[in-house]
């Protein structure tokens, strides 16, 4: 039905009820940044955390909870896209444009469906996430930046990349190196 917000979703012909709050959403998209979980691990998470009763398909139930995701899209893609968006990492620069969307702070609300937290996402204007947004897509595409834009990323570069995410164990070595460095000063 035309404007319903989906609550369940058929997995080979049997409909399973779902957690739809956004928050569930961002909690898959964290698990599948985690460089620390195994591909296993994070379908496991996606499964657990958006499904109350697994579908025994496994395979179905992923297709269906990407098409959730998305938003109900129906994408096909040749290539993995290059990252433009870290819910993480840019949860600063979200959350303010999606209260202005929503006239009031989303993160206060009990519930909240993903699909109306994607209409929000959707309806910001302009602001500073769609220019790093903005930036970020043209960078992925190996467009030139204009004059402003250059100038933009010289002086956000901390916004616009997107940091990867280390292992525990890299992250370790990492803390451990700067350790070492901070003894012999």
């Amino acid at each position: 039905m035309i404007g319903l917000l989906p609550k369940a979703l058929t997995v080979n012909g049997e409909e399973y009820t779902i957690r739809t709050d956004y928050r569930v959403a961002l909690t898959i998209f964290e698990a599948y940044n985690d460089p620390d979980l195994s591909q296993a691990d994070k379908a496991f998470v996606c499964l657990n955390c958006l499904y109350e009763t697994v579908p025994p398909d496994i395979s179905a139930a992923l297709e269906q909870a990407a098409w959730f995701l998305d938003g109900g899209a129906k994408v096909k893609l040749k290539q993995l896209p290059v990252k433009t968006i870290d819910w993480e990492q840019d949860e600063g620069l979200i959350f303010p444009e999606i209260n202005r969307a929503a006239g009031g702070e989303v993160r206060a609300l009990e519930y909240l469906h993903w699909w109306t937290f994607l209409g929000y996402f959707s309806s910001m204007g302009e602001c500073l996430y769609s220019q790093v947004l903005n930036i970020r897509q043209k960078r992925a595409k190996g467009k030139k930046l204009e004059k402003w834009e250059q100038e933009f990323f010289r002086s956000h570069k901390e916004l616009i990349v997107i940091r990867e995410k280390l292992t525990a164990e890299e992250q370790a070595e990492l803390d451990a190196e700067e350790e070492y460095i901070k003894s012999l000063c």
